[in-house]
C-alpha cells in the first residue's frame, strides 16, 4: 500500500506497539484526553450534509465512540498497533503509515489520539487519502506542540544537566495544514483548542499521559526518571502549585479536517485569505450528493 523509505525512524514501532497495549489495557480508550476528542469528532461528523456507510477508526477510543458511528448507519472497522484493541473490538493490527486496505475501500477516516506518534505522517495522510472514495471524508485529533509545558519545565529543572526526552514532539497547526494539503487532500482545516487544567497530584498528571498513549517510545535508549529525578519533580510540582495546591497546565488537541478530492469539489480559496471556513468545510458546500 505504500512506498517505505529507508531513513532513521524517530519513534520505536515495538516500544509504541507496547505503550498502546498498556494504554488500553489501563483506559480501555476512556481516558480524559480522548473523551474530549471523541466528543468533539462526533460534534463536528453531526455538521456534515451527508451519510456515510464504510468508516474506518485509528486510534484507542473506546467501544461507545464506533457504538455511535453504528448509531448513524455506519459499518465501523477498528484500526491500531495496539494487538490488545484489535482482539476486544475485533480490528486490524497495524500502523498509521502503513495501513493493509484497497484503495476507495471507506468513505470516512477518523483518527483520534495516534497521528502524533507516526513516524511517516506525510505517507500516513497519502495512505488515508487512497483508502478514501473520491469525497470522503477524513477527520483526526491529536495532542498537538505546546502541550505539557509546565511538565517538561520542571523536568528540565530536576534533571538539571542531564535532560532527557519523556514527552515526545508534536506537530503544530500550521504543519498539519500544510501536510495535509502536500498529502492531496482538498480543502484542508487544522485548528486547536487549549485546555487549561489543574491537577491536585503529579500521579494523576503523568497518568493522564500514560492513559492516551503517550509515554516515550523515541528510537534509542530509554531514559527512565530515577527515584532522586522524580523526587525533585514531586518537589517542583508542589512548589509551582496554586494557593489551592493546584498545579496549572496547559494541553492543546490540535484537529483536522480534509477531502478526498473530486473533480465536483469546490477550488480552495487563496491560501491566507480566510475565504473558507472549518464550517464551510465540514459542510462541504458546493459538494455533490452521494450516489443513492
Amino acid at each position: 500500500m505504500t512506498d517505505t523509505v529507508n531513513h532513521s525512524e524517530i519513534f520505536d514501532r515495538k516500544r509504541r506497539r507496547i505503550v498502546r497495549d498498556r494504554a488500553y489495557a489501563r483506559a480501555k480508550g476512556d481516558d480524559f484526553f480522548s473523551r474530549i476528542m471523541a466528543e468533539e469528532i462526533l460534534e463536528r461528523l453531526d455538521v456534515v450534509k451527508r451519510d456515510f456507510r464504510r468508516a474506518l477508526v485509528i486510534g484507542l477510543p473506546a467501544r461507545q465512540f464506533e457504538d455511535e458511528l453504528r448509531a448513524r448507519g455506519m459499518t465501523v472497522l477498528s484500526a491500531d498497533s495496539s494487538s490488545l484493541l484489535a482482539r476486544a473490538q475485533g480490528g486490524v493490527i497495524c500502523d498509521d503509515d502503513r495501513l493493509p486496505f484497497a484503495d476507495h475501500s471507506f468513505d470516512l477516516i477518523i483518527n483520534i489520539g495516534s497521528l502524533d506518534t507516526v513516524n511517516d505522517l506525510p505517507g500516513a495522510l497519502v495512505l488515508s487519502r487512497r483508502i478514501l472514495v473520491p469525497d470522503g471524508l477524513m477527520l483526526a485529533a491529536l495532542v498537538c506542540a505546546e502541550s505539557f509545558t509546565s511538565l517538561k519545565s520542571i523536568l528540565m529543572a530536576a534533571e538539571e544537566d542531564r535532560v532527557s526526552s519523556h514527552i515526545h514532539p508534536q506537530v503544530d497547526v500550521r504543519t498539519a495544514g500544510d501536510l495535509m494539503a502536500r498529502a492531496g487532500l482538498t480543502m484542508p482545516v487544522a485548528d486547536s483548542d487549549q485546555l487549561r487544567l489543574n491537577y491536585a497530584e503529579l500521579g494523576r498528571l503523568i497518568s493522564d499521559i500514560r492513559d492516551v498513549g503517550g509515554s516515550n517510545i523515541l528510537s534509542g535508549g530509554l531514559s527512565s526518571i530515577g527515584r532522586k529525578v522524580y523526587k525533585k519533580v514531586l518537589s517542583l510540582f508542589q512548589a509551582q502549585a496554586a494557593a489551592d495546591g493546584k498545579f496549572a497546565e496547559s494541553v492543546t488537541l490540535l484537529y483536522l479536517c480534509a477531502w478526498a478530492p473530486h473533480p465536483d469539489q469546490p477550488k480552495p480559496a487563496r491560501r491566507g485569505s480566510g475565504q473558507v471556513s472549518l464550517s464551510t468545510t465540514l459542510a462541504g458546500k458546493g459538494k455533490r450528493q452521494p450516489d443513492g
